[in-house]
């Protein structure tokens, strides 16, 4: 690229404002992976919330980018469907000739269902979410936190990610599913790969494939040894044990919700602890306040995870005609609600392009979703990141960001894969 003078974020802003609306493609990785999106939604907010794009490697879908708008989408289960049988949650489409049960729902995990089959699968692991679990939760949670502080090196750059983020969320996972502990580190691992963009070749994405089998092959006799025993309390043992998850004894729909709660129980958690670092360090005035203040992590984590934003979006199918903000979304065509602009929507939200660690409502966002597929690990995500957050500061006075984040290549997923940072000695 030639040397213009503009800054990266000043080329995107100049790009997102020079190209017909008609050209837009919002999910382009490269925006994700380079933190440039904002302009692009910044556009379509002011001039065309509900935006048609015809032509895409997804075919073609409707982008809803206002706060407002995505609340109204995602409550109205009515008209807007997530099922598998559709599309589901995602705007990739199956290829041409592949095989129909990739659309079956009895496939499809409990986020990819309508009611009544959603509600009944979600209910079977809610009792692991519920707060009696989240206060037997969270000692633990600050005993694992504060033993991996204090093992970081001191005046050494170290991988943020690797070390807290990942670390963290994989023993937290690893407990929920009573998973091998020593061999957590495969779960948030079998999270990336799912959620990379394409392969480079055809040799790379067979080796994701076999990796990523290999990982689910483990949780088979997991099932097999807690099918039918006694009710175990952690999340294998409750899907593996109710009709509603267990399928009759089949795998599928239980390998799928397996799947499911890897990433729903990984990605939003050490994405948001890895964001909330780096938003921190790009903004000290912020950063100072809550170490002379702790108390105020009541309403800086959920600041750090309107902020991050993890979800990018959810995709919904229409069932039938259905007019948002003026346009006719048609019976058959697909939407994505994109969370990251309704984060950042100024219609909505007070000088949501600024991270106030203080803010007045800081629980008006849209990273958690709405209505009956609102997050179920929305409180222990919140309460990882407030424990992990009281644990270092009181130890650390800073960690300093010393490199530049290396992003995850996913457009549904906001994340982190590496951090450079280093604590003063």
């Amino acid at each position: 690229m030639a040397d213009t003078g503009m800054t990266l974020a000043e080329e995107a802003r100049a790009k997102a404002y020079a190209t017909p609306l008609q050209d837009f493609q919002v999910h382009a990785i490269d925006h994700f992976t380079s933190d440039t999106l904002w302009p692009w939604f910044e556009r379509l907010r002011a001039e065309d919330p509900v935006h048609y794009t015809a032509q895409s490697e997804y075919g073609p879908y409707w982008s809803i980018t206002r706060y407002v708008d995505i609340v109204a989408c995602e409550s109205d289960v009515a008209r807007f469907s997530s099922s598998q049988k559709y599309g589901g949650i995602t705007l990739f489409e199956p290829p041409e000739g592949s095989d129909p049960a990739q659309r079956s729902e009895e496939r499809a995990n409990f986020i990819a269902l309508d009611p009544p089959r959603h509600d009944a699968q979600r209910k079977v692991v809610s009792p692991l979410f519920s707060t009696p679990s989240l206060v037997e939760l969270e000692p633990l949670i600050r005993e694992r936190a504060a033993k991996i502080l204090d093992e970081l090196p001191i005046g050494q750059e170290f991988d943020f990610v690797d070390r807290v983020a990942v670390e963290l969320t994989s023993q937290m996972l690893a407990t929920l599913f009573d998973f091998p502990f020593e061999q957590r580190r495969i779960l948030p691992r079998f999270s990336d790969l799912l959620l990379s963009g394409p392969a480079d070749t055809e040799e790379e994405n067979q080796r994701r494939q076999a990796e990523m089998f290999m990982t689910l092959n483990m949780f088979v006799p997991l099932w097999n040894d807690r099918s039918g025993g006694d009710r175990r309390h952690d999340l294998i043992s409750l899907l593996a044990n109710d009709p509603a998850t267990n399928g009759g004894n089949t795998p599928e729909n239980y390998m799928s919700n397996i799947i499911l709660l890897i990433v729903a129980g990984s990605d939003t958690t050490r994405h948001s602890i890895t964001g909330g670092l780096l938003a921190l360090n790009q903004h000290p005035a912020e950063y100072a306040k809550l170490r002379a203040n702790p108390a105020l992590l009541e309403s800086a984590v959920p600041e750090i995870i309107r902020w991050q934003s993890p979800v990018a979006y959810m995709r919904r199918t229409a069932l039938s005609d259905v007019e948002i903000g003026g346009k006719t979304i048609r019976k058959g065509e697909k939407i994505a609600m994109w969370y990251v602009s309704g984060n950042r929507d100024e219609t909505a939200l007070d000088r949501p392009n600024e991270f106030i660690i203080d803010r007045a409502r800081p629980r008006q966002h849209a990273a958690f979703g709405f209505g009956i597929h609102r997050c179920l690990g929305q409180r222990l995500a919140e309460m990882q990141l407030r424990v992990v957050w009281e644990e270092m500061l009181r130890r650390f006075p800073v960690i300093e960001v010393v490199g530049e984040p290396t992003r995850l290549n996913s457009n549904f997923v906001k994340g982190y894969t590496h951090l450079p940072v280093r604590i003063p000695a």
